[in-house]
């Protein structure tokens, strides 16, 4: 067992309950919290005194305390609220901590510490709550410089996180170099050991951005290395399929649409239906904005398919999404009047539905087979396979595409995407695929009116979200965090439902969603806040790929600026699906300059692609950090926008490698792809 693959609690520190809570955030050995990056980073600032200290910022700051007079301890009725009043030049500061006791024995009288918090107001009242407790000469170790943060769980504080990531670093880990001296130095790479301090422990932001240009370079190199070998197998097959002209078929059911297809839907209608009548099998990319009609495609392809007597197979990320296909396709069919055989198989069914739904699969030659990852497990055998949808593509891993693609004989393969990515990196990321655009939204949709506000525009937003709520409509309020932070600014689900709860009426209805829940649970509250039992639900971004809900009509997204302009239209595009106006409310937290102009984007234009390329012309170093763009793609740190540069680099040389090179010749380069495919996308070498 190397160094790398020891358990976590061989790290100096870590006992058996520190052990579970790291194991409840997927570190279980060394090399896990080795390779799980920080998820932003903290500039702690000068501290200042009460009087120069900003309000209302949402920004944490540093505050210096003269303990003058001895905290007091009251006992509420819930919790201790434990409050400490500073002053200097005759402005007071009140500091609270809840269920926090023991701090009282802390803040001796006569001595001077720093608090760091976010500052607040209410009337005339100057407030900081749970702020952090530092002594000056502790605070001075850290003023000024990039101190990590990472994805925590109740009860692992960010302090053990990086203790224990220290110790871990200290070990003899024999980590060895999978790229060639040349190729570092042809690129300005910095070396691997270096980067993987450095990544945690920045000396500075130049070396930061370094380190992380490394890594960067290292996750598009192995994803592109997969994408190669997926490439050479499934180079240009015959076209086994006997399908019916699809024309024929598809024309006289698009005379029955209520609404006409947009020209772009058309065209690549049209390379569809060319790819399954001719030579070849297919192997298209589908790429369009959310809402832009790609599913409609999928549809009248699954059709020509059952039409023609052979299966087809749609995959989704979710249960949710899995099932909205499925009421889809069945409303299609009696729009259509047509009578086909469409099967639903997702993970949560029970036993019998299951088996039944094999059974199914068994005797339907010709069925739509709609699921989730379910469609590729071993039980799931297919008849006659002719045509597999991947919808979401960017959700899954190159493996999952082509394991469920094995489950036929050369089908034509579908992928989805709604992650506006321009041509060139689109060919780049998909080379084994074809490219058909949906540059274009249904003609009947109305934009979406857009604002961008500061904190102030709160309580009307709530006013707003509580008028469109009684009128029988639904909103979305998006928050950064799932819950409060020591380390991270920003407002966090948890606390910002039970906000919202006090200030709309009680027959306004609130839930919430976030990454942490169970699968069931998360489908439970989708298909709630589908059904209007919740009419407000405020989530983290999980909703980016979710439910089609056209009775929503508001999206309200807290500290915009946080996340990156093409996530923000991917959000944006979960309102405005019916014939209802819809909003969106961008709502900036940031007092720096570039933030506004960059939110303003969104303001202007609907296009996703004009959208992402502007975004890319803002951006300072800084902003590579805590601002994602393109959705999971598989990567940690990449961006393929704010990277676009080094993913060409990196295609280059894994274009090179994979022609060239035995990897039995180099097995840290070995070593390090089982590392990144590991767990999430393993491929044969």
């Amino acid at each position: 067992m190397d160094a790398l693959t020891q358990p976590i609690r061989s790290v100096k520190g870590v006992g058996a309950k520190t052990e579970q809570l790291f194991q409840k955030t997927g570190v279980y050995t060394t090399g896990d919290i080795l390779f799980r990056f920080p998820r932003e980073y903290t500039k702690y600032p000068k501290a200042v005194e009460i009087p120069e200290a900003l309000v209302d910022t949402n920004k944490k700051q540093a505050v210096l305390l003269r303990v003058e007079s001895p905290a007091t301890v009251k006992n509420g009725k819930k919790m201790p609220v434990t409050v400490i009043t500073g002053k200097r030049a005759g402005v007071a500061m009140e500091f609270v901590w809840f269920r926090m006791p023991y701090v009282k024995s802390t803040l001796k009288n006569g001595e001077t510490f720093i608090l760091y918090g976010a500052v607040q107001t209410k009337g005339a009242r100057r407030f900081m709550e749970q702020p952090v407790i530092y002594a000056p000469e502790k605070y001075a170790q850290i003023e000024g410089t990039l101190q990590p943060v990472y994805g925590l769980t109740a009860g692992l504080s960010n302090h053990i996180y990086k203790k224990t990531l220290r110790q871990a670093l200290l070990q003899d880990l024999q980590l060895k170099e999978c790229f060639a001296k040349d190729l570092l130095e042809k690129y300005g790479l910095m070396g691997y050991e270096q980067a993987l301090y450095q990544i945690h422990f920045p000396e500075s932001m130049k070396t930061l951005l370094e380190a992380r240009r490394r890594f960067v370079f290292e996750e598009f190199f192995f994803f592109l290395l997969a994408m190669q070998k997926s490439k050479t197998q499934n180079l240009k097959k015959k076209n086994e399929f006997a399908f019916q002209p699809p024309d024929v078929l598809i024309d006289p059911l698009l005379k029955k649409l209520p609404f006409q297809l947009t020209d772009p839907q058309l065209r690549a209608l049209n390379d569809i239906q060319n790819d399954m009548h001719g030579p070849y099998v297919m192997q298209r990319l589908l790429q369009g904005d959310v809402g832009s009609g790609k599913t409609i495609l999928a549809f009248l392809a699954m059709y020509v398919a059952a039409a023609s007597g052979y299966q087809s197979a749609i995959m989704a990320p979710t249960e949710v999404l899995a099932r909205q296909h499925y009421e889809t396709y069945c409303e299609y069919c009696k729009l259509f009047g047509i009578k086909a055989h469409i099967i639903l198989l997702t993970g949560s069914m029970t036993a019998r539905q299951k088996r039944s739904a094999y059974e199914s699969m068994q005797l339907f030659k010709d069925a739509m087979v709609i699921g989730t990852h379910a469609l590729i497990q071993e039980r799931a055998v297919y008849e006659n396979l002719s045509l597999v949808v991947t919808d979401e593509q960017h959700r899954f891993g190159v493996r999952q595409r082509e394991t469920l693609a094995d489950k036929g004989i050369d089908p034509h393969v579908l992928v989805m995407s709604a992650t506006p990515i321009p041509r060139t990196l689109a060919v780049i990321l998909y080379g084994d695929l074809d490219i058909s655009v949906i540059d274009k939204l249904p003609a009947t949709r109305l934009p979406i009116k857009n604002c961008v506000v500061g904190i102030g525009y709160r309580e009307k937003s709530y006013e707003f979200i509580k008028k469109q709520a009684l009128a029988g409509h639904q909103a979305y309020v998006i928050c950064p965090l799932v819950e409060p932070s020591e380390a991270v600014e920003g407002e966090n689900v948890i606390e910002y439902e039970q906000k919202l709860r006090q200030a709309l009426p009680k027959e306004v209805t609130t839930g919430i969603l976030h990454g942490k829940m169970r699968p069931e649970q998360k489908t439970q509250v989708m298909e709630a806040f589908a059904a209007n039992e919740i009419h407000v639900l405020v989530s983290t971004t999980v909703v980016e790929v979710g439910v089609n809900v056209p009775n929503a009509t508001v999206m309200m997204i807290e500290d915009a600026q946080r996340f990156g302009l093409a996530q923000l239209h991917q959000l944006r595009g979960r309102v405005g699906r019916g014939d209802a106006q819809s909003y969106c409310i961008f709502i900036n937290t940031s007092d720096a300059p570039g933030a506004g102009e960059r939110l303003a984007v969104l303001n202007k234009t609907n296009d996703g692609f004009y959208i992402a390329s502007e975004d890319l012309k803002m951006r300072g170093p800084g902003d590579f950090f805590g601002i994602r763009q393109s959705g999971d793609m598989q990567f940690q740190l990449a961006d393929i926008y704010q990277d676009a540069e080094v993913l060409q680099l990196a295609s280059v040389e894994a274009k090179r490698y994979s022609d060239r090179l035995s990897f039995s010749e180099n097995e840290p380069l070995r070593q390090r792809l089982e590392q990144y495919l590991g767990g999430r996308d393993k491929i044969s070498i």
